[in-house]
């Protein structure tokens, strides 16, 4: 595939290899769905290719002239791969809105990406380290920018420091300004995600704690907006992510301004990678005045004296709930179900998985919920997977196994639309 230039149809294809491994030498970490996503993108893209809609994509991230830039510093994250590399990147906002970042990613694991946080910037002579970048600005002059928003170090490239701007000052403001249905609305629209290798974007908003509900932190958008639920951006415990939520669960009623990726596989999820206080909050985070109103939740530890000292009266009360979950509540799972086990046990386990009565046991309830199009595809699927014409001489007459790949696709492609549709609305 490399040597036909297709890089993606490559990557996609890698990826269903090393889950195959795994799974036949049941490695750890190994998930059933994440191997089922992988033969979904590796499918997705042959038909692609297969229709002459698009090529192949690129093998290496290119970079542009980007002119001049002037860059202000939102937050650090930790970069941590299954593949033993190690680092971080500082994200970063334009006056004009634009998202821009800095990565220095190596081989290293976990001790690398500790350690990058406060690592030089390499980047046109800048003397910040990334968590001076992170809190401060850069101007730009020969700025070289990838697709995805990544500045390169090349060798024209210069860069001054400049004074960081706190999250309440623009352009950071316009970040926190905007509705959370409306973002995440916009953020599926525009469909950035979807690209090979790509985040979801980072989401403002202003939140008040509500309380720990096991592996949550549950929180209530200011303004009557909805409850969200807030998991560490990266659950290893030598990073602070979890340790910082947890802290921040002990102050029901904290007034939060929140820095977060969504998350688009749970419902009214946000992974958080810095928080501040709320402009104008009596209870809030009170952090010193060298951090410039926020701390990365990666890397910097919040202490008892970063909480005001006296909780606000009536917040300490009742049980504290998620809140209801559609994408659960949904039967969804159910095509899910039978779309891992085409993936586990082949055709002939799809076709056997829809005989008889089990046909009518998930499609019924994905009716009744008003999923019939994921109903009519999941069928569409068994059938397929049981269709085995032959002739006289008991021979398959039709050995091709593109109609199944076709029926497979089609349920998973509206599978994975369905689940997001379900996301959003969690945010509303």
């Amino acid at each position: 595939m490399r040597l036909a230039g297709l890089p993606r149809a490559e990557a996609a294809a890698l990826r269903v290899v090393r889950g195959l491994r795994s799974a036949r030498g049941q490695g750890r970490g190994q998930r059933l769905g994440d191997l089922t996503n992988a033969f979904r993108e590796l499918l997705a893209e042959a038909a692609v290719l297969v229709s002459g809609a698009a090529g192949g994509g690129s093998a290496r991230r290119s970079y542009e002239q980007g002119g001049s830039l002037r860059v202000y510093g939102l937050c650090r994250e930790p970069v941590l791969s299954a593949t033993g590399y190690g680092g971080v990147a500082t994200h970063l906002l334009a006056p004009d809105g634009s998202r821009y970042s800095v990565s220095d990613v190596r081989p290293g694991g976990l001790a690398r990406a500790r350690g990058a946080g406060s690592a030089s910037v390499a980047l046109g002579g800048a003397v910040l380290d990334h968590g001076g970048l992170a809190r401060g600005g850069l101007r730009i002059v020969g700025a070289t920018v990838s697709p995805d928003g990544r500045l390169g170090a090349g060798r024209g490239v210069s860069a001054t420091p400049l004074r960081g701007v706190h999250w309440s000052e623009e352009p950071a403001a316009a970040l926190f300004a905007r509705p959370v249905h409306e973002a995440m609305g916009a953020l599926l629209d525009d469909g950035g995600h979807e690209t090979e290798g790509a985040q979801a974007p980072l989401l403002g908003c202003d939140v008040v704690v509500v309380g720990a509900v096991g592996e949550y932190l549950v929180v209530r958008v200011a303004d009557d907006g909805p409850s969200l639920r807030l998991r560490p951006a990266h659950p290893h415990p030598e990073l602070p992510h979890a340790a910082n939520l947890r802290r921040i669960a002990g102050y029901p009623g904290l007034a939060l301004r929140v820095l977060g990726r969504p998350d688009l596989e749970r419902a009214a999820t946000l992974r958080p990678l810095a928080v501040g206080p709320v402009p104008g909050a009596s209870y809030t985070l009170r952090l010193p005045e060298e951090w410039m109103g926020r701390a990365d939740l990666g890397y910097d530890r919040l202490q008892g004296g970063h909480f005001p000292a006296e909780a606000p009266p009536g917040e300490a009360g009742g049980p504290v709930t998620a809140g209801p979950d559609p994408l659960a509540d949904a039967p969804l799972w159910r095509v899910r179900r039978l779309l891992e086990t085409g993936v586990a046990g082949g055709r002939r386990a799809v076709a056997e998985a829809g005989r008889g009565t089990e046909t009518a046991a998930f499609a019924v309830p994905l009716r009744r919920a008003g999923l019939g199009g994921a109903a009519g595809l999941a069928e569409a699927l068994v059938a397929e997977a049981d269709r085995r014409p032959r002739d006289t001489f008991g021979r398959l007459s039709d050995p091709s196994p593109d109609g199944y790949a076709r029926a497979w696709l089609a349920s998973a492609i509206h599978l994975t639309a369905a689940e997001r549709a379900l996301v959003v609305a969690s945010w509303s």
